[in-house]
């Protein structure tokens, strides 16, 4: 049976009524479904209507999920995002008025020239807006993306990596003053809002993921479709599946590290009931480093290990 549904990836919220309509008809066709399905709709602002928000909740859409990034119309630009500051407010607004009672969004912090300040206005307005879950994220900058250009070219200067790590310290300290829990390394909740579908990822739950560039984990192994949309068209007409990539992962190191992602950290008995191997050894090293801490038969992240979690990760690779 299945429990939630996410419509995620690109911007979904263009599709029509219509089509959201037959494609969660198409997996109550397949699939058992529990009565309470958490279904949560991505949508970037100034991409939707009233009428058609209105048509996503009638249809059974509870949870709505969008990118707001900041509330500062000059971070915008330097991010190349399609919206302004007042089209994130205005989609929350719409999302409240079409009866949705579930809202995420997320916000982006160190991004170049953005100072304490800003990033205190930021959090100010998100908890203002009162959403029932936010994800925040330090930037990481991609690639063959324009702002990376700019970095490259000394056009833009990042931001020190001591004032990231206060920003986080921050952000910890308002979400937590405004009664939102903590319940990953970058989600934060009112308490009983968590994403149901998030936390599938971090405890390796099964997800089947369908259309192009999809991810699927079958509780052994991810696969991945075709991300071309022309190909993923054509192998689905010639051979009924787009699956390109297949990879049988390591459920120990898996284990661990989505584990310790999550606040509530791994339970070091369970694991090596369910494993064989003990944790102390690796985790002796990080507790003396303050990274992580150890109580109660669990391992967890310290404040300063969510600020260096790749290094603590990096040893259970």
């Amino acid at each position: 049976m299945i429990d939630t549904i996410y419509f995620g990836g690109g911007t979904p919220s263009l599709l029509e009524p219509e089509q959201v309509e037959r494609i969660i008809n198409s997996v109550s066709s397949v699939f058992s479904t529990a009565e309470h399905t958490e279904i949560t709709m991505e949508m970037n602002p100034a991409t939707v209507t009233p009428e058609k928000l209105a048509a996503y909740r009638e249809l059974g859409v509870n949870r709505a999920s969008f990118g707001a990034q900041t509330f500062n119309d000059r971070d915008l630009k330097l991010l190349a995002r399609g919206h302004d500051a007042n089209d994130a407010r205005q989609t929350y607004k719409m999302l409240r008025d079409a009866g949705f009672d579930t809202v995420s969004f997320d916000l982006i912090a160190g991004l170049p020239r953005q100072t304490m300040q800003d990033w205190q206005r930021n959090l100010d307005e998100a908890v203002a807006m009162s959403p029932e879950h936010i994800s925040l994220y330090l930037l990481e900058i991609h690639e063959s993306t324009p702002l990376a250009e700019q970095v490259r070219s000394g056009r833009r200067t990042p931001i020190d990596d001591e004032l990231a790590a206060e920003m986080y310290e921050v952000m910890l300290d308002r979400l937590d003053a405004a009664g939102y829990e903590q319940n990953e390394i970058s989600n934060f909740a009112k308490p009983g809002f968590e994403s149901r579908h998030n936390t599938k990822y971090w405890t390796l739950e099964p997800v089947f993921g369908y259309g192009v560039s999809a991810h699927s984990f079958d509780g052994r192994s991810r696969y991945a479709n075709e991300r071309d949309t022309a190909k993923y068209v054509e192998i689905i007409e010639r051979a009924g599946s787009a699956e390109i990539y297949r990879e049988q992962i390591d459920l120990s190191s898996e284990t661990a590290f989505l584990g310790l992602r999550m606040n509530r950290g791994i339970d070091t008995a369970e694991y090596e009931r369910k494993f064989g191997i003990g944790l102390a050894e690796k985790t002796a090293s990080l507790a003396e480093k303050g990274l992580i801490e150890v109580s109660n038969g669990r391992v967890r992240l310290t404040r300063r290990g969510m600020l260096f979690s790749n290094e603590v990760f990096a040893e259970f690779v």
